[in-house]
């Protein structure tokens, strides 16, 4: 009973507002670390485990000889996931697809979505090299999440200047309230101050109250979510856990958003940190296990595909090799594209893909006999895994 009253200490305040005739409560939180301060060693056990799985994952992005294959796969998933919590339909076929300047199966809005996360990402971690994490960075990120999309009006890059709220027609009746405006930039210059103190805390543990608090602020009229689930991946980066952007945690919040949505709000009504640091520090660990697993298998098959084509001999395996090791990347192509950017005749790779595909190592998609589409199946469905849309 006696910590439950202390947590109370830790919940931020009210400030009441107006809009149109309606008045509502909007909330501030405090800013970072919590206070009473949060017991460390009771998440030993956790930490340890996760930390030792973001090692395991370094270390497999290290030796994998197909790392930047995994990783040009691995950023549109992430991209997939977190843009299909916030409701985008679109799947990884789709994205390929557009990429691909083929038609996908869904509007064009939800795919450009999809995309400009992958070159928000992208972005991110070149930036990081000449910029840290800061208010700046998140600013040029959301630029890009929200450019030419549904997000298009909603002031891309910008702070917002008028209250925004989750839930409810109108914040009177919402179920979260973030900062008014005016409270907004000291929120989030609190925010940026914690961001680059507090040397002393864990790493692991930084980055789950950054995220936390990065929601509860919510600075932006459209893309909070996207972003502050992004902001985790360069943090990894930033506070030096990770070489390369491996970790995403858009799956196990997909697959666990409920919990994910009330420990969020559990922190603002009831200073509850632990439980949210508890299932950060659990998805860490299950993903970068995951993820590690993941390179592993692609690495077999690979492997296995490879032998499976040096084993038609040298005068056959030429064009097809050079394909396949094309299409590890794409996941899915054409054979205009194909022969475009490896600057190869098209009857050469119309060959080559008949050869894959009798080795059961390429399909074709359309059963059409013009403007043929192929997809490498098992690497695909590798990638793929958990991207069915909500």
């Amino acid at each position: 009973m006696a910590k439950s009253a202390s947590y109370k200490k830790r919940i931020g305040s009210f400030v009441e507002n107006r809009l149109t005739k309606e008045s509502y409560k909007a909330y501030c939180p405090k800013p970072l670390p919590p206070d009473p301060a949060i017991d460390f060693t009771s998440f030993a056990a956790q930490l340890e485990a996760a930390q030792h799985a973001l090692g395991v994952l370094d270390g497999a992005s290290i030796y994998s000889p197909i790392i930047d294959v995994f990783l040009y796969c691995y950023i549109r998933k992430e991209a997939l996931l977190s843009s299909q919590i916030e409701g985008t339909q679109s799947t990884l076929s789709d994205l390929l697809l557009y990429e691909n300047k083929e038609l996908p199966g869904v509007p064009l809005e939800d795919v450009e979505e999809v995309s400009n996360y992958v070159a928000a990402i992208r972005y991110g971690i070149s930036r990081l090299r000449t910029l840290p994490i800061s208010l700046r960075l998140i600013r040029e990120l959301h630029a890009i999440l929200l450019k030419g999309t549904r997000g298009q009006a909603k002031t891309p890059g910008e702070f917002r200047r008028t209250q925004n709220w989750i839930g409810g027609r109108r914040p009177s009746t919402a179920i979260f309230v973030p900062p008014p405006p005016n409270k907004m930039l000291d929120c989030l210059d609190e925010l940026e101050k914690f961001i680059h103190g507090n040397e002393q805390l864990p790493a692991l543990i930084k980055i789950a109250l950054i995220h936390v608090q990065f929601e509860t602020i919510h600075p932006f009229l459209d893309g909070n979510g996207r972003l502050g689930r992004l902001l985790i991946t360069l943090l990894l980066i930033h506070e030096k856990l990770q070489k390369q952007p491996l970790l995403y945690l858009s799956l196990y919040l997909k697959n666990n958003r409920e919990t994910y949505y009330s420990l969020l709000q559990n922190v603002r009504t009831h200073g509850s940190w632990e439980e949210w640091i508890a299932f950060f520090l659990k998805a860490i660990t299950e993903t970068a296990t995951q993820a590690a697993q993941m390179i592993v298998k692609g690495e077999a098959l690979i492997y296995k595909d490879t032998a499976a084509i040096e084993n038609l001999g040298v005068r056959k395996s030429g064009t097809p090799l050079v394909l396949h090791k094309y299409m590890q990347k794409h996941l899915i192509s054409t054979i205009q594209k194909a022969s475009a950017d490896l600057k190869i005749t098209q009857m050469s790779i119309t060959k080559a893909f008949m050869v894959l595909s009798e080795l059961n190592i390429i399909k074709e998609i359309t059963g059409r006999s013009r403007g043929r589409i192929f997809v490498y199946k098992k690497y695909f469905s590798l990638i793929d895994e958990g991207t069915k849309p909500l």
